[in-house]
């Protein structure tokens, strides 16, 4: 295993991490925001399950870039959420002064720090030449397979 081989798998490892921290610290405090404002609980939920699923699909994915960005998209939904529900609010009135100790700096930092890993991955991924791209087709490409057009 070359270096960036490594620096790969270190960077996937510390994200799965996060995602798992992610996962622990919000399933923990779901049954308190399902009372205080149901719908923050629900979020809570989806986004720990969300995660779990991040942090599985980064392990056992050969190509995991669909894991990697929605892992990212959660957690920077997680903190801008958070943000906002210090400063301006949420919908419905929901206002949250301090930070919660110690699970609101925890989740910041297991959020900060995946979004870090991401973009290390794929710092790692550019410098060996083998940046990332999602899959597709081009239009030109989606030839019903039966037309006359395939065949020129």
């Amino acid at each position: 295993m070359n270096s960036t081989h490594a620096a790969e798998a270190g960077l996937t490892g510390l994200a799965a991490g996060c995602a798992i921290g992610n996962t622990v610290l919000h399933t923990v405090l779901v049954p308190d925001h399902l009372a205080e404002m149901f719908y923050i609980g629900v979020l809570f939920a989806v986004g720990s399950a969300v995660m779990l699923a991040v942090a599985v699909a980064l392990i056992v994915m050969k190509r995991p870039l669909i894991a990697w960005l929605t892992g990212t998209l959660v957690s920077l939904g997680m903190i801008i959420a958070f943000a906002f529900s210090r400063t301006v609010g949420l919908p419905g009135g929901y206002y949250e002064p301090g930070w919660e100790s110690p699970y609101g700096p925890l989740s910041l930092l297991v959020e900060g720090l995946f979004v870090v890993a991401f973009l290390a991955w794929l710092g790692v991924l550019t410098a060996r030449g083998a940046a990332p791209r999602l899959p597709y087709r081009a239009a030109h490409e989606q030839v019903p397979v039966g037309s006359g057009a395939a065949r020129r």
